[in-house]
């Protein structure tokens, strides 16, 4: 038995519309030829991705990032790089000391 996958964001402005005229989740999926499952979970995840945005929260996309996409903040990834790099070389100094090479 397959899955049966609809693309529901395309009925966004429809769903919220008839929400607002007060219709119940399963009118709202017969009009559109969708489950009411469907209707009350995208319902759901709408109403948590607007409360994010209204706090202030970052919305984070799910699976893995591109491999060219560009950082976000280029100079805040350079500082924590160099700080890196400066811890690194503290450790590999502090390792040749205790080994007697320097």
């Amino acid at each position: 038995m397959s899955r049966k996958y609809t693309k529901i964001d395309q009925y966004e402005k429809q769903i919220l519309s008839m929400r607002e005229e007060g219709k119940t989740h399963r009118e709202i999926a017969e009009s559109l030829g969708l489950e009411k499952e469907q209707i009350k979970k995208w319902l759901r995840r709408y109403r948590i991705k607007k409360e994010k945005i209204e706090s202030g929260i970052p919305i984070r996309t799910r699976g893995q990032h591109r491999k060219n996409s560009e950082p976000k903040n280029i100079i805040a990834e350079q500082a924590y790089e160099i700080q890196r790099l400066k811890m690194e070389n503290d450790l590999l100094r502090v390792f040749l000391r205790f080994a007697e090479r320097r």
